[in-house]
């Protein structure tokens, strides 16, 4: 990683766009020490957005063509927002096919003890535990030994890996499992020990993923994978007062996915980060997210942090106005929703396919600005919309 923890103050978060550089991005982007963005905790946060990111690029002189690789990543991650909207709950359920051979629905131990044998899948996890944040690649080989070689059933695993990632997104999180597992996808997703070398800059060799891609469809889980975790997450929230609130005022709701310093900056109003215990029983995360959160909300001239439910908020129907973002995971929110700022906000529902959500993405952005980020058709790579 280019740094051990990810800055919070919105003036760094700019410095972060700020160095992104997409060419480099694309040749190198899926090496675990290659020159990824980390901006994906900011965007999945929502303290910044894609089209920001895209705009800053163009800004700087960047061509759709030199930018291409890191928008096709980052309509991946609109793609799967879409899935989240119109399945609702439905994206924690098997949402095409389900695989047979599934042996449990536990995450392996060794995946939890970070003992897998697999040098660089265990110090990724590692990582994750140290520092909030895996490589792209990295979780699609974490998720890839743990659905397809050990044959534990995806829900679980992905709520594992989201309770540790500050950039945790539930859309980008469950479907991207769903793909590997082979639940959102026409088939499961295989790594071995040679692909596994070549983007982690190790060379491990004789263990039980140094096979030829077409024998490991036959691999018999091995025996370091066959023992069933116990995975039982707890959010810890912090103690707070009741907020001071101005009846007079409209109310301003944020949660952990919405935290834009500039949303509705100019408007005077009661700005509350509204920290609900049922939504982090339903959707657990560990106590180092809940910080990265609430250092994120400092960016927020005037807000108030408060654990509780919406209904704890006092006379909540006196406020002249209620207004938050549009989001899946609070559509019991009152009031005004203002739409996400969308990279495509008119490219909406699911798609059969990411390929065919894509194509629309490339004429909108064609409409927009004149080119095509890929002069011929591009390649579609599975990933998991981290960037």
């Amino acid at each position: 990683m280019q740094f051990k923890t990810f800055p919070t103050s919105y003036q760094a978060i700019l410095d972060v766009i700020d160095a992104v550089d997409p060419v480099a991005y694309s040749r190198y982007r899926n090496h675990v020490d290659g020159p990824v963005t980390y901006l994906s905790p900011y965007i999945s946060r929502g303290v910044i957005s894609t089209k920001q990111v895209l705009n800053a690029l163009l800004e700087k002189g960047y061509t759709l063509k030199q930018s291409g690789k890191l928008i096709q990543e980052m309509a991946w991650r609109e793609y799967f927002q879409r899935v989240w909207q119109s399945l609702e709950d439905d994206i924690f359920r098997d949402i095409r096919s389900r695989y047979t051979g599934i042996r449990h629905a536990q995450v392996p131990k060794a995946v939890l003890d970070a003992s897998t044998g697999i040098e660089a899948i265990d110090q990724g996890i590692k990582d994750l535990y140290q520092y909030g944040y895996m490589h792209n690649h990295l979780r699609m080989y974490t998720a890839s030994i743990t659905c397809v070689t050990a044959k534990a059933h995806w829900l679980n695993p992905s709520k594992w890996m989201y309770y540790h990632l500050l950039d945790g997104d539930l859309a980008s999180n469950s479907c991207s499992w769903q793909w590997v597992a082979g639940s959102f996808s026409s088939k499961q997703y295989y790594c071995n020990q040679e692909n596994i070398n070549k983007y982690c800059g190790t060379n491990q060799k004789n263990t039980f993923l140094d096979k030829e891609y077409h024998e490991l469809p036959l691999l018999e889980t091995p025996a370091v994978l066959t023992e069933a975790g116990t995975f039982n997450p707890v959010t810890i929230l912090p103690a707070t007062q009741a907020p001071q609130l101005d009846h007079e005022l409209p109310l301003l709701l944020y949660n952990g996915y919405n935290l834009d310093p500039n949303w509705r900056k100019d408007t005077k109003a009661n700005r509350i980060l509204l920290l609900e215990p049922s939504h982090f029983r339903e959707y657990p995360v560990s106590e180092k997210v809940i910080r990265f959160i609430i250092a994120l909300a400092e960016n927020i001239e005037g807000i108030q942090v408060f654990t509780g439910e919406l209904a704890d908020l006092p006379e909540l129907q006196k406020f002249p106005a209620v207004y938050s973002k549009e989001h899946p995971a609070f559509p019991h929110y009152p009031g005004i929703k203002d739409e996400r700022d969308w990279l495509f906000p008119g490219i909406q529902g699911v798609h059969s396919s990411f390929f065919s959500y894509w194509k629309k993405s490339e004429r909108e952005l064609f409409r927009l600005y004149g080119e095509s980020p890929f002069p011929r058709p591009a390649k579609i790579k599975r990933q998991h919309a981290y960037l």
